[in-house]
Parts: C-alpha cells; sequence; structure tokens
C-alpha cells in the first residue's frame, strides 16, 4: 500500500436510543502510513463509533475497508485488527496456546504467534495465563491478536488506559512503527495531549459530533491562532485605537490591563514601539491543545 492512500471511509454513522442520539453524522479517513487519533472526552461517542464500523453494533451510515464492507471480506482478520479492552480469553489459558487458537481461526501460521510475542516484547511471558497478566501485558497481548492476520487497518480503543509511563512510551513507539510500515493506525483516547506525541492527524468528537478534524500540524495552527496577549500600559485609550485600526481585538482587565486577540505580542509591541506608546508588560499565552479542544468543544455545544 502506498503511503496516503484510502484503506477505511467512515461516511455519516449515526445512532440513537429513542429520542437521544448518541452519533451524529460521524465521518472519518483512515490512510497508509497514517495514524490518526479519534479525541473526545468519555461519553463522547469513540467506542460506540469503532463498534459501528467493526460493524459490533446497529446503526446508520457506512464503513469501507479497502472499498468494501467488512462483512464482505472472507477474512477480515487479515484487512482490520482490533483491540477493544485487552484480551478477550478465558483467565486459565496460557498467552501462546490463547493466541495459536486465535491464529488458527484467521488462517495464520504458529510461527505469527512467535513472531509477534517477539514484536510486543513478550516472549518470555508466554507460558503465563491471561489471568495472571498486568494491564499493560494483557495490552500488548492484545495487540498482538489484532495482528495476527497482519491487517492493513489497526483500530485500537483507549489502549492507553491505566498504562505506566514506560509502557506508554512503548505504545506510541509500537504503533509508530505499525504506521511506518504501510497500516492505517486509528487510537481513540480521552486526552489530546497524548496524541500530540503520536498522531499525524487528529479527528475531536464532542456529544456524538465531529467538531475538527484535520493533520496534528494544522491543529496546532489554530490553537496558537486563539493565543492571548496580555498587556499593562498608562495609555489604554491610545493603545485600543492601535489595535482596533489593525485588525485586532482588546479586552480591558482593569484600568491598565487588557486582554488582546487577533495579532501576537510581536506585532503589538512593534505597532506600540512604532507609535512611542508605552507599555509596562507584554506577554502571550497560547493555549495548549487540549485547552483548544475543550474550546471547541464548549463552542460546538452553545451552537446546538
Amino acid at each position: 500500500m502506498k503511503t496516503g492512500e484510502v484503506l477505511a471511509e467512515v461516511r455519516r454513522l449515526r445512532r440513537s436510543f429513542g429520542d437521544r442520539i448518541v452519533l451524529q453524522d460521524v465521518s472519518l479517513t483512515l490512510r497508509a502510513g497514517e495514524v490518526t487519533g479519534f479525541v473526545g472526552a468519555n461519553g463522547a461517542g469513540k467506542t460506540t463509533t469503532i463498534r459501528l464500523m467493526l460493524g459490533l453494533a446497529r446503526g446508520e451510515g457506512s464503513t469501507l475497508f479497502l472499498g468494501r464492507p467488512l462483512h464482505a471480506w472472507g477474512s477480515p482478520a487479515k484487512v482490520v485488527g482490533a483491540v477493544l479492552g485487552g484480551v478477550a480469553g478465558h483467565p486459565k489459558h496460557r498467552v501462546r496456546s490463547h493466541l495459536r487458537m486465535v491464529a488458527a481461526g484467521c488462517g495464520a501460521p504458529d510461527r505469527r504467534v512467535d513472531e509477534l510475542l517477539e514484536q510486543v516484547g513478550l516472549t518470555e511471558a508466554a507460558k503465563l495465563r491471561l489471568a495472571q497478566l498486568s494491564l499493560g501485558m494483557a495490552q500488548r497481548v492484545g495487540i498482538a491478536q489484532a495482528l495476527l492476520g497482519d491487517p492493513r487497518v489497526l483500530i485500537l480503543d483507549e489502549p492507553a488506559n491505566g498504562l505506566d509511563p514506560h509502557s506508554i512510551r512503548w505504545l506510541r513507539q509500537f504503533l509508530r512503527t505499525q504506521a511506518d510500515e504501510g497500516r492505517a493506525v486509528l487510537v481513540s483516547s480521552h486526552l489530546l495531549g497524548e496524541m500530540e506525541q503520536l498522531a499525524d492527524t487528529v479527528v475531536v468528537l464532542s456529544r456524538g459530533r465531529v467538531v475538527a478534524a484535520s493533520p496534528l500540524t494544522e491543529l496546532r495552527t489554530a490553537a496558537s491562532n486563539r493565543s492571548v496577549v496580555l498587556v499593562q500600559t498608562p495609555n489604554m485609550a491610545g493603545l485600543a485605537r492601535l489595535v482596533e485600526d489593525n485588525g485586532g481585538r482588546l479586552e480591558p482587565t482593569d484600568q491598565t490591563g487588557t486582554r488582546i486577540t487577533g495579532m501576537d505580542r510581536i506585532k503589538v509591541g512593534s505597532l506600540a514601539a512604532k507609535e512611542g506608546l508605552e507599555l509596562h508588560w507584554l506577554s502571550e499565552e497560547t493555549p495548549t491543545l487540549e485547552d483548544f479542544y475543550l474550546s471547541i468543544a464548549e463552542e460546538d455545544f452553545k451552537i446546538t
């Protein structure tokens, strides 16, 4: 598969319970070589979206994997692998035996199990029973299980929940490797900051609706465009006129302090120096991506 090639298309997914709409026209595109961060607060509808994508729940809309619905593929495990909350298996089964059983079901050879155990760093834990696994180890087994069929699309629902920093770093590096090998990777999370170190593209879900979807670089730019310049000056009227004449917006906070939006501190400082306007304080606050997500989610709520 070529980098950037569309491997999965999700179009206008919708689900409701009676009069309560859980998902409303959720669409996203997964491309080869990219990690897509699917971000939203707990209860935003991320898991419901993934379940609809995989045909595990009923709803409206469609999802195509490599141009076809998942049920149309004779060997779906070779098309998409998914991790939905750890390992589903008998707690007394040993890791290697469990994976070999799943491998047999999807037509993968036993050697694939040992390859994946090595990839996820669990070769020495292969004889442990599933009940003996730590949360981090269980996540790794779940990932190995999802990859048994060598799928083109990998989907993980909140895989970092409860993991320690070491495991999170491993997960981040491993998923990056999977994308670099040509897979499309979808990772859901309620922490946008977590996606900053992993995702190429971010889709933000709020109350069942997509409120932002763009490359991470564009999302960072959009966040920086909402920066606020804090200024103190004895000449508030002069500053207000200067800012407004140059397309900015000014909101006084007290007699000498103000918040300016629509321009950065360099422009404010340069304009003030050119006009000989005295400034006592000049600083700039740029919202984090987490702050930006919260702000656009809140704005979307107000609109609806």
